[in-house]
């Protein structure tokens, strides 16, 4: 239990000294795990559990709609991409739809390649400067 405990402590540890960059990605990794998550359960029939995942991942989509930067142009068309992910979220748990959720996982994956590719463009213009 102890091990247990101080591997918790390291991993809390790790997400507090993350840079925003490496937490904005991780945070997409997680919707997309809740995402495939609730596709199981609800493939399951295990509604309850469905349910649960759904609302984390919607958790983490209003986290991004709250903290967007909007000083920048297209954070007004990241908050509506984020506006439609959360709201087909809500229509997918109220429905139980897996044809719902696999679009939502198929618009989060989008948008996590395309969060890590400007992650690795960004190192790229760090190191040639």
């Amino acid at each position: 239990m102890a091990m247990q405990t101080m591997h918790s402590k390291l991993q809390e540890n790790a997400v507090y000294t993350m840079p925003p960059e490496a937490l904005t990605l991780m945070l997409y990794d997680g919707a997309l795990k809740f995402c495939n998550q609730s596709i199981k359960y609800v493939d399951e029939k295990n509604f309850s559990q469905a349910n649960e995942t759904i609302q984390r991942a919607q958790d983490i989509i209003r986290e991004f709609q709250l903290t967007l930067n909007r000083s920048y142009p297209i954070s007004k068309y990241l908050d509506s991409i984020y506006d439609y992910i959360y709201r087909r979220l809500v229509e997918a748990n109220l429905r139980k739809d897996t044809a719902i959720l696999n679009e939502v996982r198929e618009l989060l994956r989008e948008l996590r390649d395309t969060w890590k590719e400007a992650m690795a463009l960004a190192r790229q213009n760090l190191a040639q400067n």
